[in-house]
């Protein structure tokens, strides 16, 4: 099944579903961030989203990276995993879903950027210091942590 949460959502509407997501925070070798600008909301984030039936978190991971920039990403080393109120997300279409979410971290990376999915309406690399400020409510938990230069994984 390659869109799980496609197919469910097909026998049971909006009703809050339990997802398991993923994600990562490319650096650039100069420290930099890179951030996409959501096509759903407007909001900035990291690339990632929901695991496929089937792969691990690093293979998800790295599919969303490549789908939504162009990106392929290597040597994945995990930064948080991330549950709770927080992690529940009502999207513009009024799906529901409560997330538990991995998050990776790499500096290792090839391709091209592009911004032409359905996703990424727009791609850019930001330092710590000048971040923008409409980073989406929950990416912005780990965005935050990243810019105070977290060391440890964080588990919550």
């Amino acid at each position: 099944m390659d869109d799980y949460v496609a197919e469910m959502r097909k026998l049971v509407g909006h009703i809050p579903l339990l997802t398991i997501g993923c994600g990562v925070i490319v650096e650039s070798e100069d420290g930099e961030i890179l951030l996409q600008k959501r096509t759903d909301d407007g909001t900035w984030g990291t690339p990632g989203g929901g695991m496929n039936f089937g792969e691990t978190f690093a293979e998800a991971a790295a599919r969303e990276v490549l789908e939504e920039t162009g990106l392929t990403v290597g040597n994945l080393s995990l930064f948080g995993i991330y549950s709770g109120k927080d992690s529940i997300v009502e999207y513009p279409n009024k799906d529901v879903c409560f997330g538990a979410l991995v998050i990776f971290r790499t500096n290792k990376y090839s391709g091209e950027l592009f911004a032409g999915s359905d996703e990424s309406e727009e791609l850019r690399f930001f330092s710590r210091d000048r971040l923008p400020r409409n980073l989406n409510r929950l990416n912005g938990i780990w965005i935050t942590q990243w810019q105070k230069g977290q060391k440890t994984i964080f588990v919550g």
